[in-house]
């Protein structure tokens, strides 16, 4: 049970306890659900164990909030960093110990002060006094689970009926709970073990991978999936889990680990919170949701909020940004962030406070749900797209006013002013309405470029609206902000200018939208896209009236491309220079002109569903972006193994080597290329994750909402696609076709032998 935390000091002490499960937990086989092996890394150092410790430089200081010795900031865990034991900083601080707190402690000054102290020293004290990572939770069998959910009627294609319905039974891998059998009682003999984990009350769904715990901005996608699967209950936990938090620590974390106790990420609870009243009918969670939905606000406004007077209209309004106090590497990527601040190779090395600063950017970056792109970087190209450090060393995210947040915000208020109506509580709604109104008016004078038709973030630093296209333009209409221009031009001319870049992107390139169109090697930077904005983009072209999206979808004057109906100046980018689309035996599309469209067709794109007659033009987005999706992620799942019998048949070993899948059965990857259908996305901080909670939960709400437009993808061959990679001369091309990424899929071939599609 969780116990009233006055202090973040008082919150670590009781979530100290979590002793490691066994080395496999299963579920048991008569629920029906497919048993799931918990495999833990092996120690992997990239020099002999023999070798001398690599210098360090002094510890950065003690964190507040994360008090530790074990799994905060300080000599243990910076020391067994740099002794690089595994690929994945995270892997080490999601090990619960297998002694008492102060007995590990003990051992490491043991260790340390050796004169034959060296690599294999530490990984010997990990190996003795820690346990498998992550084993302090387990899957659990989940109830009520109906294997043919109201949704699959919608879907009219057999190939795609059958595939969603796979994916629908991927939630029985997700489920996990605290193991509280493994929780070391307080007043146990030495002391009490340690855990990084956030014990939680209820189940929940994790979204698999190295996020094998509950994160706060995934879950509302995953919460989606979950509504179209008809698994109430689990949704009911989850939103459970979140109030335990907001009630006992103030806030929603980043995710359920100590290490993420100094930021959160963006406030969807009340949203999950509403998509699960309107879907459940289930009010009676309003009597305790209400009062914590306005604790998290409250926490919002103190912690993020800062008043902004505009350059345009002098007017001032009370705007959110990220900011997380933080003067230290971040325990989940201490290594990562470390060598970003102490990177040999600077000429002249980063003073105390610049390293400070830099990992308060960094932390933030993470709090954004977007760490990291180009669009929070002075200097995106700094380092070239192959050492994304010396850009990540520009991070201004403090400095920078975010479209997106803020248009969250302005949800939040109006969702609550609506549950406060339906409550007859009319002053308390008017509040909120007042925020609501308040933040909107800000939102259109600080973000929106009425010229170049999108919204942009506001730099603080320069006082002025930011240049880089995102997929961010698209999160005030997502949330029910619409500008009036848009409204007004019953042509839909206007309203088609912010969704420009989508008609070019279906057209030109074989994915879904990527987060830019700048390649930086960050993981939210092209050709990058992910599900979230897939989502995002269709229910903002859902909340446009009909009036304004009923004329035709316009064609691109003779002999030129789809980039000539981009408003001057939104992409920021010339058409010569955008991200290449390989095409097979052929290397890179032209990059201009009428030929760089390779995906038209007669009223539809190449894997954008069935031309339509009578669909005005955001109807006809609407369906080649969920086609599209489709496309992604099917054709990646089947590119790495997935089979359905009597529907869609195993590829041979041969292209099954290519992605290094031929004992796999299939991966769902958390991002994609706008390239490549057959692959994952690439960069970033770790290897491509699969399990994937937000992307399922996309694939579901697709398949209800569009089911019946949904047509099976032609998915490109794996063998050809090899082959007109090898014959490239062009290394960029190499990687708009995906490549590497199919190679990285070996770490994620380990991450489903974990357990996840066994």
């Amino acid at each position: 049970m969780w116990t009233k935390w006055t202090t973040l000091s008082t919150a670590f002490c009781l979530i100290q306890g979590a002793r490691g499960l066994p080395q496999t937990a299963t579920s048991p086989a008569s629920t029906g659900v497919l048993s799931i092996t918990v495999s833990t890394a092996v120690a992997s150092p990239t020099v002999s164990l023999s070798n001398s410790l690599p210098s360090q430089v002094p510890l950065p200081p003690k964190q507040a909030w994360c008090p530790s010795e074990i799994f905060c900031a300080g000599e243990l865990l910076q020391t067994v960093n740099v002794a690089g034991l595994y690929p994945d900083p995270k892997t080490f601080v999601d090990k619960p110990t297998e002694k008492p707190s102060q007995q590990v402690l003990s051992n490491f000054r043991n260790v340390t002060n050796s004169s034959s102290l060296n690599v294999g020293s530490i990984v010997n004290f990990v190996d003795t006094d820690f346990r498998g990572e992550g084993l302090e939770l387990e899957p659990v069998a989940l109830a009520n689970f109906n294997a043919q959910p109201t949704f699959l009627n919608n879907v009219t294609d057999p190939l795609l009926k059958g595939w969603s319905q796979v994916v629908h039974g991927y939630w029985t891998q997700l489920i996990r709970a605290t193991n509280r059998s493994a929780l070391c009682p307080t007043g146990s003999s030495g002391g009490p073990c340690e855990s990084s984990l956030i014990p939680l009350n209820h189940t929940f769904v994790v979204p698999g991978g190295r996020f094998r715990e509950q994160y706060y901005w995934d879950s509302y996608w995953i919460v989606l999936g979950l509504l179209k699967s008809e698994l109430f209950g689990i949704v009911n936990d989850t939103l459970q889990n979140f109030m335990d938090e907001l009630e006992h620590i103030g806030f929603i974390p980043n995710g359920g680990r100590v290490y993420y106790l100094n930021r959160s990420q963006p406030p969807l609870f009340i949203s999950m919170l509403a998509a699960y009243v309107e879907a459940s009918n289930d009010t009676s969670i309003l009597s305790r949701a209400l009062p914590l939905a306005e604790k998290e606000l409250a926490w919002w406004a103190t912690n993020r909020s800062l008043a902004v007077t505009s350059p345009f209209t002098n007017a001032t309004y009370t705007v959110y940004r990220y900011a997380v106090n933080n003067t230290a590497p971040r325990p989940e990527s201490y290594l990562t962030d470390y060598l970003t601040a102490n990177d040999p190779t600077l000429s002249t090395p980063l003073s105390d406070s610049e390293r400070a600063d830099l990992y308060a950017e960094l932390a933030s970056g993470a709090e954004t749900g977007w760490d990291y792109s180009s669009r929070w970087e002075k200097n995106p190209f700094a380092g070239g797209s192959n050492d994304t450090n010396p850009g990540l060393r520009t991070l201004n995210i403090r400095g920078t006013l975010p479209v997106d947040l803020n248009s969250i915000l302005y949800k939040a208020h109006l969702t609550l002013a609506g549950f406060y109506n339906n409550q007859s509580r009319s002053a308390v709604a008017a509040n909120h309405t007042r925020a609501a109104i308040a933040l909107r008016e800000g939102i259109l004078d600080l973000f929106w470029d009425s010229p170049k038709r999108a919204f942009y973030d506001f730099n603080l630093t320069s006082n002025a609206r930011g240049t880089i296209l995102s997929a961010a333009n698209f999160y005030p209409l997502w949330n029910g902000i619409i500008p009036d221009e848009l409204l007004a031009d019953g042509s839909g001319a206007t309203a088609f200018g912010l969704f420009s870049t989508l008609n070019l992107v279906l057209n030109r390139y074989n994915g879904t939208y990527p987060v830019t169109f700048l390649e930086t090697g960050l993981q939210w930077d092209a050709p990058n896209t992910w599900p979230p904005h897939q989502f995002i983009i269709l229910e903002a072209l859902r909340n446009l009236p009909s009036n304004i999206t009923s004329t035709p979808l316009p064609p691109a004057p003779s002999g030129n491309s789809t980039y000539t109906l981009i408003p001057s100046g939104q992409l920021g980018i010339p058409e010569d220079q955008l991200p290449g689309q390989l095409i097979i035996g052929n290397s890179n599309a032209t990059k201009t002109g009428s030929a760089a469209d390779i995906n038209t067709l007669n009223g539809t794109v190449f894997n954008g569903g069935n031309a339509t007659e009578g669909q005005g033009w955001a109807a006809v987005l609407q369906r080649e972006l969920a086609n599209r999706y489709f496309a992604s992620a099917l054709c990646s799942w089947h590119a790495t193994g997935g089979e359905i019998p009597n529907l869609l048949p195993r590829l041979s070993p041969e292209e099954l080597n290519v992605t290094l899948s031929v004992n796999n059965t299939g991966n769902m990857f958390e991002k994609f290329s706008m390239s490549d259908i057959d692959s994952a996305g690439r960069g970033g901080e770790y290897t491509v994750q699969a399990g994937f909670g937000w992307t399922n939960g996309v694939v579901l709400w697709i398949a209800s909402l569009y089911g019946d437009q949904l047509v099976a993808p032609v998915c490109p061959n794996l063998t050809a696609e090899v082959v007109t990679t090898s014959s490239s001369t062009n290394s960029n091309a190499a990687a708009t076709l995906g490549l590497p990424s199919v190679l990285s899929l070996v770490g994620v071939v380990v991450v489903s032998v974990l357990g996840l599609f066994l």
